[in-house]
């Protein structure tokens, strides 16, 4: 994928999932030509579209018309959909390949609804028909075999709006993550005596006081944060720190732009201050809670356009601010007020209750019909016996009255006639035996019996 083709992406907040990892600024100088020539790594945007998103971009970029006009657009020409009417002067084959993308990603949708709708009881649950619907809004549905330039208007639009919200996500979700491991906490010392408890809840708030105890921890897009970085990962003096220097370092994809991956990975030197994975005391999905929130306080002050990118430009005017000398040190998670009420666990509690009342309700039936379908087996069984035995009885009868013909005979010319007798025998037997259909034929019904009907008129 090429540069502008990866600044679309970035545009549409293409790393805004992403966990960054340390940056090496010192490459010996056999790796550095490996370095260059590495393909660029694709970063998920954690849409649930995201394939499709990527490789109609992929695709696209392969038209030299529209790799043109995507060099001279502007942030507004993508977002407003102007973009998006280059589309009918690309190349056939281009077109050919973007209709067999957009039937294969309906495909993909219809797979998925079909699969969610015959996992659940359709029966007892009322079908959402706005959450269905919502799963197409990233393309044109009532054109299912061609991809138009609504479809790239819609794709772009959508991508732009779920990115805008995936941040506020990430958060709700950390949130129920944090109450969820209250609620455990709390079951968990419930289930203690009283010595043990106070054991426990001393043991928890003594790793509580040895997590609170680290460095100073700088705060992000700082000018004590940036000199951190330029001495200890840019291998810098830092006396000699230079803004426009390090941005040059720092911009990995030297498109003139710091992504969302880009700044987290600035934030891995403070983050190491707080957290390592090694200690108990030390939760890593708070680690990224952290660093979601130092990027988000990042982009809050320098991203001027609001675009989650960050310029030459911006970057430089924001070393200008006063905030930028401030010598302050950044409040983490720890010096925060808790991102939950106690009301808010109040109810989440309740909602656990009700999943898990409904789970003991599901496994009761299931558990209910092993019981039946093992009472059925069995019955089965015992009858697969009893008709064995009924069939060893039929040979056993059959084989002796045959040798009392043999024998009884004058002339071996007899055995004709004695078999016949044998098969004779055979038949009369079999006739008495009855099949589990006829079984259940012969047994009575309370049901009445239905009138005749359509039977001849006699005069």
């Amino acid at each position: 994928m090429s540069l502008h083709s990866a600044w679309l992406l970035l545009l549409l907040s293409v790393c805004a999932g992403v966990w960054s990892v340390p940056i090496d600024r010192n490459p010996s100088p056999t790796e550095a030509p490996h370095e260059e020539e590495k393909p660029e790594e694709n970063v998920d945007t954690g849409l649930y579209y995201d394939r499709y998103l990527r490789e109609v971009i992929e695709v696209l970029e392969t038209d030299p018309h529209f790799r043109e006009k995507l060099q001279t657009a502007n942030t507004e020409d993508i977002k407003n959909g102007r973009l998006s009417k280059e589309l009918d002067l690309v190349g056939h084959h281009v077109r050919t390949r973007l209709d067999e993308l957009k039937r294969q990603e309906m495909s993909r949708l219809r797979m998925l609804l079909k699969a969610k709708l015959d996992s659940t009881n359709t029966q007892s649950l009322q079908i959402d028909h706005a959450s269905m619907l919502k799963q197409f809004e990233h393309l044109d549905p009532h054109n299912q075999n061609t991809f138009e330039a609504k479809d790239l208007e819609l794709l772009i639009s959508t991508a732009t709006k779920d990115l805008e919200n995936y941040d506020a996500e990430r958060h709700e979700e950390f949130k129920r993550y944090e109450m969820l491991k209250e609620h455990e906490r709390r079951e968990y010392l419930r289930g203690l005596d009283q010595e043990k408890r106070e054991a426990e809840e001393k043991r928890m708030e003594e790793l509580k006081d040895k997590h609170r105890h680290h460095p100073k921890v700088n705060v992000p897009g700082s000018v004590a944060q940036l000199r951190e970085v330029w001495q200890e990962t840019d291998g810098l003096d830092p006396h000699e720190f230079n803004p426009k220097t390090f941005f040059k370092l720092h911009d990995t994809n030297g498109d003139g732009l710091l992504d969302e991956q880009e700044l987290e990975a600035l934030f891995t030197k403070e983050l190491e201050k707080v957290y390592n994975s090694k200690n108990e005391e030390d939760d890593m999905m708070e680690m990224e809670e952290e660093r979601l929130r130092m990027r988000e306080h990042v982009m809050k002050n320098v991203d001027a356009n609001k675009d989650r990118l960050v310029t030459m430009e911006e970057f430089l005017k924001s070393t200008q601010k006063r905030e930028f000398n401030n010598p302050r040190e950044w409040e983490t998670l720890d010096d925060t007020k808790p991102v939950y009420t106690e009301a808010e666990l109040q109810r989440f509690e309740a909602e656990l209750k009700d999943k898990e009342e409904e789970l003991k309700r599901r496994a009761e039936t299931l558990r209910q019909e092993q019981d039946l379908l093992h009472e059925r087996g069995k019955a089965l069984d015992a009858q697969r016996k009893e008709y064995q035995q009924v069939g060893e009885l039929f040979r056993l009868q059959c084989t002796s009255r045959y040798i009392l013909h043999v024998r009884g005979s004058a002339y071996g010319g007899r055995c004709l006639w004695a078999l016949g007798a044998w098969l004779m025998c055979a038949f009369s037997f079999l006739s008495e035996v009855k099949t589990p259909v006829e079984q259940e034929a012969d047994t009575p019904n309370n049901l009445p019996a239905e009138p005749p009907q359509n039977l001849p008129t006699h005069t």
